[in-house]
């Protein structure tokens, strides 16, 4: 029996438990894996030639409609899973939820029109991929800064949730850096390099920022970080993710000096060290939220479904999610290495 009165050995107590986790991991596959092509869009604008900007839509060509997949599915668990949550999550993000969907749909048709546009309509493809790369960043940041919050509709609030948005932006921007580090060479990877640097520091001020309000918003959540020995257990997450942001830091000062050398040693470090901090930081906000959809008003278990529902529902995600992971996997080994020049 759980301290909310759940039976967690009956299906109406462990199938919560079970939809609350595949919508987290969802979530968190669709932050790192959209994340860095996000990123990549959102760095579009910077791109000195025609021909490297072609190289870094062919960097994230083949994987970024398939990495959308996982936002499909996390909302999908949150809708048929917990509706009640659904209903109240969505409702008060109606307005960046409407915004991050057309700024996804702005990024297909950029996309896919660049590929049958002439070479002076290209560049406007280019622009519309740019600001719908921003916006779907902006908006999914504004969203989590509500999410910490309680989704309160109050001034403090929207700026807050605001500034998470902009510092999410370069988060996204430092992923997607990262991932043109690895993939690319000469100028592009160098400029890339630069790019890392520039954002590293705003992700770390989000990082900051996140992790100073979490706690303030719910007593049952500061005593969740700060009563002994929580605290001392605890302590890991920030301290390693602080020694994360060194590492990135101390490895785009080296790498320029190698790849002038002809030498690749490293150059996955600064995206492998983004996506540490992004899953500390993923663990430490579950950490804070769990068992609750709304903070302090609704959990996982006053918001799920019946039962036999959940239970019908189970047996598709048994079959769905191992094809999802599958086909991830299969598409990334394929298309694995370096990305060469895009052609039409």
């Amino acid at each position: 029996m759980s301290e909310f009165g759940v039976d967690l050995m009956s299906p109406g107590g462990w199938l919560p438990l079970v939809f609350a986790l595949v919508m987290a991991l969802s979530m968190l596959a669709y932050v790192i894996l959209d994340g860095y092509d996000l990123g990549v869009g959102a760095l579009l604008n910077g791109a000195d030639t025609i021909e490297h900007k072609n190289t870094m839509i062919a960097s994230i060509g083949p994987f970024w409609d398939a990495n959308e997949t996982w936002l499909v599915l996390g909302v999908g668990v949150l809708l048929v899973g917990f509706p009640m949550a659904h209903g109240v999550i969505l409702g008060a993000l109606y307005l960046p939820v409407a915004l991050m969907l057309v700024a996804l749909s702005l990024r297909g048709v950029a996309f896919d029109f660049r590929v049958k546009a002439k070479d002076h309509h290209r560049p406007l493809w280019d622009k519309v991929f740019y600001i719908g790369s921003l916006l779907a960043s902006w908006s999914q940041g504004f969203m989590l800064g509500q999410l910490i919050l309680g989704f309160k509709q109050d001034t403090a609030a929207y700026l807050f949730s605001a500034l998470i948005g902009f510092c999410l932006v370069f988060a996204y921007r430092l992923l997607g850096a990262g991932w043109l580090i690895m993939k690319t060479e000469g100028a592009l990877q160098l400029r890339a390099v630069a790019w890392a640097q520039g954002s590293l520091w705003l992700t770390a001020a989000g990082v900051v920022a996140i992790s100073v309000a979490t706690p303030w918003v719910s007593p049952r959540i500061f005593d969740k970080w700060f009563s002994f020995p929580n605290l001392l257990m605890l302590l890991p997450i920030p301290v390693v993710t602080m020694a994360l942001f060194v590492v990135i830091q101390r490895s785009l000062k080296r790498l320029p000096v190698r790849f002038a050398q002809g030498n690749q040693y490293g150059a996955g470090v600064p995206f492998a060290s983004t996506v540490g901090i992004f899953l500390l930081s993923f663990y430490g906000l579950a950490y804070s939220l769990f068992p609750w959809l709304v903070i302090d008003k609704l959990n996982i278990w006053q918001a799920a479904s019946a039962p036999e529902a959940l239970l019908v529902i189970f047996y598709g995600v048994v079959v769905v999610l191992p094809v999802i992971i599958g086909y991830t996997v299969f598409a990334y080994r394929v298309f694995w290495g370096k990305s060469t020049h895009l052609s039409y």
